[in-house]
């Protein structure tokens, strides 16, 4: 394992990132899920069956999941300790929580890995989603948006996520009565920094490594899972201007007719990974509902107990503005599926015209406008789709839980 390589395989998605915002007439040699497979490569944690078959890569792979699961039994013990103590067991099951949704992923993908490299394989041999050549719909510069946006909200979430763990990593220096960057106890009492001085700072290097190991590959993964959807989303897009110039672009019925049977597989290789998209993210989708919902809810109810102490206040304040603005994410690109898959029929009706085109032709239009009739969805059953509809109601459910709680302590 050369540090080194994998040092500058993590960087290339920034460093091509800011030589295509340099140079705008740079063409993309990759989707943003490419380069984020392969930070995930250089930190040795994605799960497909050709990444374990490489040297030391399922000891590693073993050795991380262990130490994951000995900090989240770890932190589990420790909750005993913060009994009758309402703040500072709201803080351990906050973090708790979270834990166990990293840890929750990294076990799925144990199983899911082969099936998310295939994904990411055909989202990149179709990449850039157009017919090359005379003709052809110039799409290269809503590609070259998305990969911008992919790039800059990476980078701007990159920084706020070192500030995080800087503030993480050094809160036992700033925050009385806690020792550890994570409440966390061990037998013997070894977390006891005045009894076991030399446990403590095993335990506290423990805490910071693969506390830090683990958030960046969660910002990774979220990353490379939300970009599959917009890479689908941008697809949409795609299919949709070249729709549009159907007419313009085929001169006699047997073009036109050639050309909207490639449209026709073409929104259904869409169709096709989308659910097996679908397929793959069913529980971790279900499991990011549940943790945004519990943490939103636990923040509400924790600031409320302790609405007199600004300060804890301000933390579970923090957090529920976090929690909140991971499911708003996926559920602004939901949103977004959702919208543009609608447009698609708007698009195929636009693309007839009565001067061209056979009967084959406009059949195979108006198949693209009934299958659009039914958006496409980022859903997992039986919880409702990912959208912004579906983000207020959850918005709504918390202000009611909060009401409830006024309520109750007045």
């Amino acid at each position: 394992m050369d540090l080194r390589s994998n040092f500058h395989r993590f960087l290339k998605l920034y460093k091509d990132g800011w030589k295509v915002f340099r140079h705008s007439q740079l063409e993309l040699e990759h989707t943003p899920q490419h380069y984020l497979r392969e930070q995930m490569k250089a930190m040795i944690f994605f799960t497909s069956s050709e990444e374990r078959q490489l040297p030391y890569r399922t000891v590693w792979h073993t050795f991380v999941l262990i130490q994951m699961s000995v900090m989240f039994t770890s932190m589990c013990y420790g909750l005993l300790e913060s009994v009758g103590d309402s703040v500072q067991m709201g803080r351990d099951l906050a973090f708790i929580v979270g834990i166990f949704f990293i840890v929750f992923k990294m076990y799925y993908f144990l199983w899911y890995g082969d099936a998310l490299d295939e994904v990411i394989n055909a989202l990149e041999a179709l990449h850039p989603w157009a017919r090359k050549g005379p003709g052809a719909v110039d799409i290269r510069a809503s590609k070259r948006w998305y990969f911008l946006m992919s790039f800059f909200l990476g980078s701007f979430w990159s920084f706020f996520l070192c500030i995080f763990l800087l503030l993480l990593m050094t809160s036992p220096m700033w925050v009385q009565q806690q020792n550890l960057p994570f409440h966390a106890a061990f037998p013997f009492q070894w977390h006891d920094r005045s009894t076991h001085p030399t446990t403590h700072a095993i335990i506290y290097l423990f805490q910071s490594f693969i506390a830090t190991y683990s958030i960046i590959w969660l910002f990774c993964m979220e990353g490379l899972s939300v970009g599959i959807y917009a890479e689908l989303t941008f697809a949409i897009e795609v299919l949709c201007l070249e729709l549009r110039h159907l007419s313009r672009r085929c001169h006699g019925d047997e073009e036109m007719r050639l050309e909207t049977r490639r449209l026709v597989r073409f929104h259904q290789k869409i169709i096709e990974i989308l659910d097996r998209t679908n397929g793959i993210f069913h529980g971790t989708l279900i499991m990011q509902m549940t943790v945004n919902f519990s943490l939103v809810s636990l923040s509400v109810l924790e600031a409320m107990e302790a609405r007199k102490d600004p300060k804890v206040v301000g933390q579970f304040g923090v957090l529920m503005l976090l929690a909140l603005g991971h499911l708003s994410m996926w559920s602004l690109f939901g949103d977004r599926l959702s919208q543009e898959s609608v447009q698609l029929s708007e698009a195929a009706y636009e693309a007839y015209d009565p001067t061209k085109g056979s009967k084959d032709v406009y059949r195979d239009l108006c198949f693209i406008i009934r299958r659009a009739q039914d958006p496409l969805i980022m859903r997992a059953s039986p919880f409702p789709s990912f959208n912004l509809i579906n983000y207020a109601a959850i918005l709504n459910q918390c202000y009611g839980i909060l009401t409830f709680v006024l309520k109750t302590m007045d």
